[in-house]
């Protein structure tokens, strides 16, 4: 099928390069020139494991192109997708000047039979309001589908061959059929529903994760006040099959693009409506001060941060991604900075991100050896590779102190131990026996 794809960000570039990869004639719509120009020389503007390779093999198939100008890109039996931004507004309602403005451009090349794909995360009742744009700029309204991703980042070329579900939402079988058409290739299965539940799952889905982050993070302060291990409790309970095993790992809390723009969201859509949502609100709560954990047990071994050396290992919000949206690492960087720390940080790939949101004072790194030469602490906040096996030596050697805090319970303690490295780690208790499933 002749697929436009509007928005390159990481939605937009995996769907439109994976669907590419199935067979489908994809044009990617952006309107920054020199981003348009560098994905046409098969460069990604993201870091996303094995997606420039798939943009290049598709691209010298002829079966990818960039294109800043829309009217290049459509054809007359074209499916729309809409992968723009919905960045929060200071309410944490989602800004939709983006959608409706994509709305506004696609409206001269709708026609009865145009089906027009929502692939962003949007509010509830979105798809309604972009079909009633686009209608009341041509005056025809086309077949709306809500199609929202589950992708992660650092794993997203792998989710999107091999995901839980496609969800379809629409009115119209004839868009739900061109969308099965789609995805066949994927051999994911696909959930139909209405539109308004499609645009409803998203949301619950990513508040229901959000929500277990939070919990096991509140079970992590418990098993530190009863000297329980958060681990063997963490395991113990995902065996449950009505819990599961995944997003039980206690830490700092989440970031990223995703959980806390929707969960904020949803709380902003409940306002709308005079409502609240008590359980969400405590999610919230809980991620919102998660990050001050580092610093506090850092000041059970230095009493004072003034003047002192922290290196700060990993910046992106998780591993396998240069986004630092919401990253927990500008939180705890600025509250080693107002402790009167000097930082040196180091992340493999977000460096250049990062520095335009952080002061000019805090060191960046390219090498890890660099940041934690001579300093007396270092806290880990993203559990990149290249941080969880980092040689001890090494690290006891650089440093001038050899404090680690670990923020991602990603290092060993027994090794730790065994180095004379002073470790703290986040509700785990290296005395008690380790757990054995038999």
């Amino acid at each position: 099928m002749n697929i436009v794809v509007i928005g390159t960000g990481y939605v937009g570039l995996v769907t439109g390069t994976a669907l590419a990869e199935v067979g489908h004639w994809v044009t990617c719509v952006d309107l920054d020139a020199t981003k348009v120009a560098r994905m046409r020389d098969g460069e990604s503007p993201i870091y996303e494991p094995g997606l420039r390779d798939l943009m290049r093999q598709n691209i010298l198939k002829g079966r990818l192109a960039f294109e800043t100008e829309l009217s290049n890109a459509m054809t007359a039996d074209s499916v729309i997708f809409i992968a723009v931004g919905t960045p929060p507004c200071a309410d944490g309602s989602a800004n939709l000047d983006y959608i409706l403005a994509a709305a506004c451009d696609v409206a001269p090349f709708v026609r009865a039979e145009t089906v027009v794909v929502t692939k962003s995360t949007v509010p509830v009742g979105t798809n309604d309001l972009i079909a009633d744009t686009i209608a009341l700029a041509c005056g025809t309204r086309p077949m709306m589908v809500s199609n929202p991703e589950f992708l992660r980042e650092g794993s997203a070329i792998h989710d999107t061959f091999y995901g839980d579900r496609m969800v379809v939402g629409t009115a119209h079988e004839e868009a739900a059929s061109v969308m099965r058409d789609i995805f066949e290739p994927f051999s994911v299965p696909i959930f139909e529903t209405d539109i308004r539940s499609a645009e409803m799952i998203k949301y619950a889905a990513n508040a229901f994760l959000a929500t277990k982050i939070s919990f096991i993070n509140e079970m992590a302060d418990m098993c530190e006040w009863k000297n329980a291990d958060i681990e063997a409790v963490s395991a113990g309970i995902g065996m449950d099959k009505r819990i599961g095993s995944q997003f039980l790992q206690a830490g700092i809390g989440y970031g990223g693009s995703c959980f806390p723009k929707d969960t904020r969201a949803l709380l902003a859509m409940a306002r709308e409506e005079g409502a609240n949502l008590p359980l969400l609100d405590a999610v919230e709560a809980v991620n919102a001060v998660r990050y001050e954990k580092m610093v506090e047990q850092l000041l059970t071994i230095h009493d004072d941060l003034c003047g002192k050396k922290v290196a700060v290992l990993g910046l992106a919000f998780k591993p396998n991604t240069d986004d630092m949206r919401d990253a927990p690492s500008l939180k705890i960087i600025a509250q080693l900075l107002e402790a009167g720390a000097s930082v040196a940080a180091y992340d493999p790939v977000a460096t250049m991100e990062a520095r335009g949101l952080l002061p000019s004072s805090v060191a960046l790194h390219d090498e890890i050896d660099a940041a934690l030469f001579d300093a007396e602490a270092a806290i880990i906040v993203t559990e990149w590779q290249e941080v969880k096996q980092l040689d001890l030596t090494v690290l006891k050697a650089v440093m001038r102190v050899p404090v680690v805090i670990d923020g991602r319970n990603c290092m060993d303690q027994k090794r730790m131990k065994e180095a004379g490295i002073i470790y703290r780690s986040i509700g785990r208790n290296h005395h008690v026996r380790m757990p054995v499933l038999r």
